[in-house]
């Protein structure tokens, strides 16, 4: 489906309230993970709301393209993104991380059974999502339509688990995959180039026979021109690089990696990040999109 300018706008729009979504419900929460969600809300707004095949209503919906989160750390934009999309209600979000709720710090099918799969241990879910494609061929050969993607953080690429993935996907030449890598360039303990430099990253993935795609993580339509072009390859996986802003949308947060694991706590962060959030919600959703 052409991603038109009317719907870019309308994208841009849903983005900024799932942002909201997620900010309301972290400082409810008095806990979780800021700079991630944030940062990937651009993402799981187009696939959730533009590209993937799904069902809100329909959940098991056999047909569904299938979605893995990874680095679970970052479900808060994944249940804003599913509540807005239809999955529960967005009231809900304001149980995150509370004793009970189905909203766990990291994704539990046990609680929440539309998730795909239960995530914490970085750099598993390559491999599960590996596993799924690898069923879904055996299952349905060559004429499965479905699609794989996979949810990864550029710091969980340290894990070797996410390397043995890429290994077996390029050796089974799984087309139906693709992984999405957020590349903000952060993690708990700093810089990821300080910590464990992942560059040249994109030759690490051809080297595994990956098809790969760098784009702007901010900007629907260059989310738009990559995740498009990977139903065009048939003969490998594809890795998508989306260069992103950890924070993006709270100037003040941006780009710092003290930001990856607390959410806004004093008085003066609340209301800098809700300020900031629910202007551009008023805005329409107009955010800089220039490249990160």
């Amino acid at each position: 489906m052409p991603l038109t300018d009317e719907k870019a706008a309308l994208l841009a729009k849903k983005a900024a309230e799932i942002r909201l979504s997620i900010i309301e419900s972290l400082i409810e929460a008095k806990s979780g993970h800021t700079a991630g969600p944030l940062g990937m809300a651009d993402i799981f707004t187009y696939l959730y709301f533009h590209a993937l095949k799904h069902d809100p209503k329909n959940p098991s919906w056999e047909y569904r393209d299938r979605l893995v989160l990874s680095n679970g750390h970052i479900c808060p934009v994944l249940y804003a993104t599913m509540a807005h999309a239809g999955y529960f209600p967005i009231k809900e979000l304001m149980t995150l991380r509370k004793l009970h709720s189905r909203l766990q710090g990291h994704p539990h099918r046990d609680f929440l059974p539309m998730l795909e799969t239960s995530s914490g241990p970085l750099g598993s879910g390559l491999s599960q999502t590996v596993g799924m494609a690898i069923a879904d061929r055996i299952d349905s050969g060559r004429t499965s339509s479905r699609r794989f993607y996979c949810m990864m953080s550029d710091g969980e690429l340290d894990a070797g688990n996410s390397w043995e993935g890429a290994m077996l996907a390029g050796k089974e030449k799984l087309h139906s995959l693709t992984a999405i890598i957020d590349r903000n360039n952060i993690q708990i303990d700093g810089f990821t180039e300080d910590i464990m430099p992942l560059d040249p990253l994109a030759d690490k993935w051809r080297s595994w026979n990956w098809h790969v795609i760098e784009c702007n993580g901010h900007d629907f339509r260059d989310i738009d021109r990559a995740v498009t072009e990977t139903w065009a390859v048939f003969d490998k996986p594809t890795v998508i690089i989306a260069y992103t802003i950890p924070s993006k949308g709270i100037p003040e947060f941006e780009r710092k990696f003290e930001w990856h694991g607390k959410p806004p706590g004093t008085p003066e962060e609340i209301e800098t990040a809700l300020r900031a959030l629910k202007a551009i919600r008023t805005m329409g959703g107009k955010v800089e999109s220039t490249r990160p």
